[in-house]
């Protein structure tokens, strides 16, 4: 009875595990190629995905942080690309790019009140979401700590007007992403004159105003309503702390449009739109170029070698009808490169700078270690008419409505903004140096 017993429950257990191993053998003929084809479409959604955020994706206006990007860079797989001595930086146009600044407001402390757009205000942040996109070759990204590298015990001056300061604040953001500067000096009663000091690197980083980088008198409100330049005398202001330069960055030319008196051997040669002084009228080209002449004259005889000397071009200004007026520079993306180009007063000042930046590489070239080199960048600024801090260059501009009279700033840029492609190709331009 037993023995039955036993062999009973041994068959049903062998039954059991025969069971068991069908079902087995049957749910994993099911679930394998389920599986499988699972993975394929996850994969194939994922390259999709990573395919189509590359090339379209624009943020969202609606944003909740007003100020993005994140403290944390993304870096751009442009960057890593092969650099070009050769390429022509100017020559290009403005892409669509989700990688962003490398700063914002939050994270920087230099940044000018009237450069903070977005905090004051501004509603749109696409203007932050482009890359300059030259024809010939890749602009890489930023690196903050090769510039800090390259800069490393030098002392980098920018002289000139307040597109000079706007860049150097715009260097300044950038560079405190990997090393915090100080503020070590500062001129009493204003922030014309300021320098940077750079620990990790012993680098001095200074801003020096000079907007008509000669001698004169700028017009104000209280005096004369025009301006006053010497243009056979370098302002020595700037001028006499160049033994201390190891790099030089020169901005200027917004300044030589406005009303002004021009003397020469202490003697008035002309002026521009003073109609009511016995003075000949003359436009500015003239007194542009003798002003850059003298500049660089001045430079290359008192250093006579060992500097570095960098002029930037002329930056147009996209003001649109007055420019009290709400409609002023309110353009939202970039123009494209077949909707604009470098013409008129802007084409003849960019090619007056690069001229005289040539005739004095002739002059300087019998000092070694004397290099001068053009940063242009007045293309890739014409295209950017979106750019500029506008109404917003104050605070909630249109917080009550629109007000019958706005101040608008269509000259400066934006931090963050357009400008700081500048420095991406200023880094680049001493990095070629170094190769040499």
């Amino acid at each position: 009875m037993e023995e039955r017993k036993m062999r009973s429950a041994l068959l049903f257990k062998d039954k059991s595990v025969s069971f068991i191993k069908r079902f087995a053998f049957s749910i994993s003929y099911v679930l394998l190629p389920a599986t499988l084809l699972c993975t394929f479409f996850y994969l194939l959604s994922i390259t999709q995905y990573s395919t189509t955020t590359t090339t379209t994706y624009r943020p969202s206006f609606s944003s909740s942080h007003p100020f993005l990007p994140s403290s944390s860079p993304s870096f751009s797989s442009e960057g890593d690309k092969v650099y070009h001595d050769s390429c022509d930086y100017s020559n290009g146009e403005w892409v669509d790019d989700r990688s962003g600044p490398l700063y914002n407001v939050t994270t920087c402390g230099t940044i000018k009140e009237s450069e903070k757009c977005i905090s004051n205000g501004r509603p749109d942040l696409g203007y932050l979401y482009w890359r300059w996109q030259p024809k010939e070759c890749n602009l890489p990204r930023f690196e903050p700590l090769t510039f800090l590298q390259v800069v490393e015990n030098k002392h980098v001056a920018f002289v000139g007007d307040s597109l000079a300061r706007n860049q150097l604040e715009s260097l300044l953001c950038m560079l405190a992403t990997v090393s915090t500067p100080n503020l070590v000096y500062k001129s009493p009663n204003d922030n014309k004159f300021r320098r940077w000091h750079f620990p990790s690197h012993n680098a001095n980083l200074s801003l020096y105003w000079s907007p008509f980088l000669v001698e004169g008198v700028e017009r104000s409100n209280e005096g004369p309503y025009y301006n006053t330049m010497y243009l056979d005398h370098v302002n020595e202001r700037w001028a006499r702390d160049l033994e201390w330069f190891d790099m030089i960055v020169v901005s200027f030319g917004h300044w030589f449009l406005l009303p002004s008196v021009y003397y020469e051997g202490g003697l008035v040669i002309g002026s521009l739109n003073c109609p009511d002084l016995n003075h000949t009228q003359m436009d500015f080209y003239v007194p542009l170029r003798k002003v850059l002449k003298t500049t660089l004259n001045s430079i290359i005889e008192r250093k006579r070698g060992e500097v570095d000397v960098i002029v930037k071009t002329f930056s147009p200004a996209h003001f649109e009808g007055d420019w009290d007026k709400a409609g002023t520079c309110l353009k939202t993306e970039p123009y494209k490169k077949e909707e604009k180009d470098v013409e008129g007063m802007d084409a003849e000042i960019r090619k007056i700078e690069i001229e005289e930046v040539e005739n004095a590489k002739a002059k300087a070239s019998e000092f070694g270690g004397f290099r001068l080199d053009i940063l242009d960048v007045t293309r890739l600024a014409l295209l950017r008419p979106d750019g500029h801090p506008g109404p917003y260059m104050n605070p909630f501009p249109f917080a009550k409505g629109v007000p019958e009279r706005v101040q608008n700033d269509c000259v400066h840029w934006c931090l963050p903004g357009p400008i700081d492609t500048w420095n991406q190709i200023f880094l680049q331009i001493i990095k070629k140096r170094e190769k040499r």
